[in-house]
């Protein structure tokens, strides 16, 4: 590829595509396991058609959704097992992306050839992961979890939907503790603590913590994002007995795009639990509490789907948005990275001076 040089606003323009579809090199919940049986499955993920499968033992499979002979789409095809046939002539592609076989005719240059992306996955407490690397990073990274997903002490319920808004939204939604307190005003869970803060960022091990200085405990007064493999936020929402064992009920939220201006929301509810207290949450969560958080959750999901897709150009940010500003920052940051490699990588010779912004 010969030398070529492309302006700051180009350059830019690249990044804002990266970060609009979602940043690569990471982990992202793709599907609630129970979306998974053994037909696949066809789905969008940042903005990447994808096949979705299980084999005879159980295990999730994904190849990008595309016949390598015709275009079709895998996802209407065959379940194999191990690999997937077309459903319009029969190509058979297996769970890492190679064509096996080419029924309809012999010695098919195409067999034995790797045509199709495949998806390094896990499935982790009731939701199906997959990486997503770039070229430059296909092989994925470690996937480090919050304790609240990975350690037995805790029990907890996913709940998951599609949001017709940007997942930056739905994750700017998370970073901003000050909405509970109006947004969820009337809500059971939320309708304690003050309606005016000062607001406080600290830096931590996995990322940022953002909180109300001075009223923790009081309400959703604090999230936490984290950068371990996968982007992921915390909270704690501090609960009455009368609506469970009391304490602090924890929520560990992800926010996957599926393209430019919808994406899917995963949180799950969790609570330190064990014994017969896990039974009593269980039992009151699902006929007491569960219908009250959809009830958050579509307050949460009304007022972004109504924001106009280009409502960030208007805004007056102030202290409270501290948190929104600096992951904001961070993922465009790493959006930028990506995007400056992949140019290198091409032996592209760009000629950009990268804005520097304070940290």
């Amino acid at each position: 590829m010969s030398d070529q040089t492309i302006t700051n606003d180009e350059f830019d323009k690249l990044v804002e595509q990266r970060i609009s579809l979602g940043v690569k090199n990471l982990w992202y919940p793709i599907l609630p396991s129970w979306g998974v049986k053994n037909t696949p499955v066809g789905i969008t993920r940042l903005g990447e058609k994808i096949a979705v499968w299980r084999d005879n033992d159980g295990n999730v499979h994904a190849i990008s959704d595309s016949c390598p002979h015709r275009g079709a789409r895998m996802s209407l095809g065959i379940n194999k097992g191990d690999k997937l046939a077309c459903w319009y002539h029969g190509i058979e592609v297996d769970k890492d992306g190679m064509v096996v076989n080419v029924p309809a005719v012999d010695n098919c240059p195409m067999e034995h050839t790797k045509k199709n992306h495949s998806y390094p996955i896990q499935e982790i407490k009731g939701a199906i992961f997959a990486y997503f690397g770039d070229e430059l990073n296909p092989e994925p990274v470690a996937l480090e979890l919050p304790d609240e997903l990975v350690k037995e002490e805790y029990s907890s319920f996913l709940c998951t939907a599609i949001w017709k808004t940007s997942y930056r939204y739905a994750i700017d939604n998370v970073m901003d503790p000050m909405h509970g307190a109006y947004l969820h005003g009337d809500s059971h869970t939320m309708a304690w603590g003050e309606k005016k803060a000062k607001m406080r960022l600290e830096k931590t091990k996995n990322g940022w913590l953002f909180e109300k200085e001075g009223q923790t405990g009081m309400n959703f007064d604090w999230v936490e994002f984290g950068d371990t493999g996968t982007h992921w936020l915390r909270l704690a929402i501090p609960y009455q007995k009368k609506v469970g064992p009391g304490g602090n009920f924890a929520i560990i939220g992800f926010a996957t795009p599926i393209d430019e201006n919808t994406c899917q929301v995963y949180f799950w509810r969790v609570r330190k639990v064990e014994g017969w207290i896990k039974d009593l949450w269980h039992f009151m969560y699902k006929n007491r509490t569960e219908g009250r958080h959809w009830d958050v959750l579509e307050q949460d999901r009304v007022l972004l789907e109504a924001l106009d897709p280009d409502a960030r150009d208007n805004e007056f940010l102030y202290q409270h948005d501290l948190g929104v500003s600096r992951i904001r920052f961070e993922i465009a940051k790493a959006a930028r990275v990506q995007v400056k490699a992949l140019m290198d990588h091409k032996k592209q010779n760009v000629q950009v001076v990268l804005h520097s912004q304070s940290e």
